[in-house]
């Protein structure tokens, strides 16, 4: 693995890389509340067939981090990605993980040139998603969690006591043996980082999506541009089938804005599947991109 600063649309970004850069580029963009290292376990099993490049994105780990949460508009984040893009040249295949997939589907819809294929791990597209928090059922209530971190000084609770609650966060009914020992001294030290947290958590204070309340629907929601927010690649959806945080309702009619979708559920894992099942994960990747 090798380190590289990017200067991404005037600003600095800390990216990390493995494999040959002859190769052809996989862009691998974590959620939270990771950082381009969360890629780790899996990119060693794809540097056969990929140059894989995981950066920190925008108000993460050693990557710029402005303090205003208007910079964390979805197509500034994108927009990050897209000059990144633009320095590695071509078309990349783009990989996705919980917040990374919503980069990863902008990077798709809205910059199409830059994208050959999309893969998406336990992510969703923006309108599904929306759909299912808006019903007030399982996954409303799966998703109340992103009020509680949109609270003016969440960051603070969740670094109390050597972030004691944020890793309560992330392991929310799920797996978390992956992350113990110096990995999670790794999480910490970038957690540490000033002023990360609190701008991690800007991606969610910044979103538009709308949280309803367990038990009392949202009923007005807007007409989505069906046409606008199509995924006209290939595309791969590899989901964690217990996953507790994202459930399988958010992915309903995903057909509908991207229709050359290839579903693949994997049994045993969740949220964290690319952490929990590495090779797995990668095979299946492989056996998509290189049948």
């Amino acid at each position: 693995m090798e380190t590289k600063t990017y200067e991404l649309n005037g600003h600095p970004f800390f990216v990390r890389h493995w494999g040959d850069p002859a190769k052809p580029v996989l862009l691998m963009l974590h959620g939270f509340p990771e950082y381009g290292g969360a890629w780790s376990d899996l990119a060693p099993y794809l540097t056969d067939h990929f140059y894989c490049v995981a950066p920190d994105q925008r108000g993460f780990g050693q990557s710029w981090a402005p303090d205003d949460v208007s910079r964390y508009a979805t197509s500034e984040l994108v927009s990050d990605m897209a000059a990144l893009i633009g320095q590695l040249g071509g078309k990349v295949t783009v990989l996705g993980h919980d917040w990374g997939a919503a980069v990863a589907y902008g990077l798709a819809m809205f910059q199409p040139d830059l994208v050959e294929r999309l893969i998406i791990l336990n992510g969703v597209h923006p309108v599904p998603f929306q759909r299912a928090m808006a019903t007030g059922g399982a996954q409303t209530e799966a998703s109340q969690y992103i009020l509680y971190l949109r609270e003016a000084g969440s960051e603070e609770r969740l670094a109390a006591d050597n972030f004691a609650k944020m890793v309560s966060l992330f392991s929310a009914k799920m797996n978390l043996s992956w992350l113990s020992g110096s990995r999670l001294e790794d999480y910490r030290t970038e957690w540490a980082r000033p002023g990360r947290l609190k701008t991690m958590i800007h991606w969610y204070r910044a979103s538009p999506l709308k949280v309803a309340k367990p038990g009392q629907p949202i009923t007005d929601l807007p007409d989505f541009p069906v046409e606008r927010l199509q995924v006209r690649c290939p595309h791969l959806l590899i989901w964690g089938e217990e996953d507790t945080a994202l459930l399988p309702v958010s992915t309903e009619r995903l057909e509908d804005f991207a229709p050359d979708l290839t579903r693949v559920t994997m049994a045993g894992v969740d949220h964290w599947l690319c952490h929990q099942k590495p090779a797995e994960v990668a095979q299946h990747i492989l056996n998509w991109t290189h049948p």
